[in-house]
């Protein structure tokens, strides 16, 4: 959690409140990268959360409300469901599933089921 929130420091670093409605931040773990892995539903929540309560001490609690943070660690169809019901998880950062208009039909359905 350090680092990702290193990461979200330095990243934003100059950023003002106002500056966050036009942003929207996408965390994926860097073992998830082009690897097909996919962090646990719980998992990846626990990290959601650790950034929007970054968010709501950094740029107060409407910003961490209102802007949207996506997964993107290989959301796929047989996961989709799952991330998006967790409170903190807005959306997805879909890579290799957007490639196929039937799995990117699911994760595009799972969402707004979610």
């Amino acid at each position: 959690m350090d680092v990702i929130l290193s990461q979200c420091s330095e990243g934003l670093e100059g950023f003002s409140e106002e500056d966050m409605d036009n942003i929207i931040l996408a965390y994926e773990p860097v073992w998830a990268i082009g690897t097909g892995e996919t962090a646990s539903p719980e998992q990846a929540q626990e990290v959601h959360a650790g950034i929007r309560a970054w968010l709501a001490n950094r740029f107060g609690a409407q910003v961490a409300e209102d802007i949207s943070v996506l997964y993107g660690g290989s959301c796929k169809p047989g996961n989709a469901a799952e991330l998006f019901a967790q409170p903190d998880i807005d959306g997805g950062l879909i890579g290799g599933a957007s490639l196929s208009a039937v799995d990117f039909t699911a994760i595009v359905q799972a969402r707004t089921e979610a």
